[in-house]
């Protein structure tokens, strides 16, 4: 019997059920696949994180959804550093993280309760250009409902970014999972195959955002990301670069459909042709606190 520390955390907000949910296994990196496949399985969570030593950062962090483990992702890295907290086990204000996608900058703001997290994504990679029917499809619009042109970015984890016209399209849309494996063979193998579209709209959900987003997801995940961390920073550069948002600093919105509404400050560091990363900042709050026994 093995007996880990876990603490769930609701990532994005201040509040209990909002934002979105991870469950966090202090010292369960060393863990197997499987068990950490079936640990996310068990929770119906869209991601658990596993901890461990690490010789390079002050932690070692493994995020896995239900099907696989991904290099990055944004509400549980934000999530992992609550947990810490909650645990006394970070004293400072700065903390490095090694993840698949390399070492992530994490600061604390104390100045808020709980704690506002601040990461710091890597600089933005700019991928394929998808045709603009197959994402519609994808998610059960018309071509008209996006504006400009989708494409694959990533700061830690590749998404689609789909800008729509307005909030009745982002409200209507459906995931349509066959027409997701035609957009996913048309991107391409291997990450690509996690490049969901990730749809937003040029407005808030309330009067405090000025970005709302939905992610949709496949089985064997929840159907709805509640908020997707790495997504709102791969999204804001995206913006920054096409020139789709008039300042580089702003607050997103996600998840208000869902009953969980969350939010993040973000800001996108450099000029549009030549961002160098994207701070992505929430608050957490922890839910419940045990043990795992595995």
């Amino acid at each position: 019997m093995t007996s880990l520390p876990l603490d769930w955390v609701d990532a994005f907000t201040d509040r209990p059920f909002g934002g979105n949910g991870c469950a966090v296994l202090h010292g369960g990196a060393a863990l197997d696949d499987q068990t950490c496949l079936r640990v996310v399985r068990e929770t119906s969570l869209v991601e658990c994180t596993f901890t461990g030593p690490s010789e390079v950062a002050d932690l070692r962090v493994r995020y896995f959804l239900a099907s696989r483990e991904i290099p990055f992702a944004g509400h549980p890295t934000v999530a992992t550093v609550a947990a810490l907290l909650h645990r006394g086990l970070v004293s400072g204000d700065h903390l490095t993280l090694e993840t698949l996608a390399g070492i992530v900058p994490i600061e604390i703001d104390r100045s808020v309760s709980p704690p506002r997290i601040v990461m710091t994504q890597k600089a933005p990679e700019f991928g394929t250009c998808p045709d603009k029917a197959l994402v519609a499809d994808a998610v059960s619009l018309a071509p008209s409902d996006i504006l400009g042109q989708p494409q694959l970015v990533s700061t830690g984890l590749p998404c689609c970014v789909t800008v729509l016209k307005d909030r009745a399209a982002l409200e209507r849309a459906q995931l349509d999972p066959e027409a997701l494996s035609r957009l996913h063979a048309a991107l391409g193998k291997g990450d690509a195959m996690l490049a969901e579209p990730f749809l937003v709209t040029l407005e808030g959900a309330t009067a405090a955002g000025d970005t709302f987003a939905r992610l949709l997801l496949p089985p064997p995940n929840p159907p709805e990301d509640p908020f997707t961390g790495s997504a709102t920073g791969a999204m804001a550069a995206y913006l920054w670069s096409k020139g789709l948002i008039d300042r580089p600093a702003f607050t997103a919105e996600q998840g208000h459909g869902m009953g969980r509404p969350g939010q993040a400050q973000v800001e996108v560091l450099g000029p549009p042709e030549a961002i160098t990363g994207v701070r992505v900042a929430g608050q957490a709050h922890v839910l419940i606190s045990g043990d795992i026994l595995l």
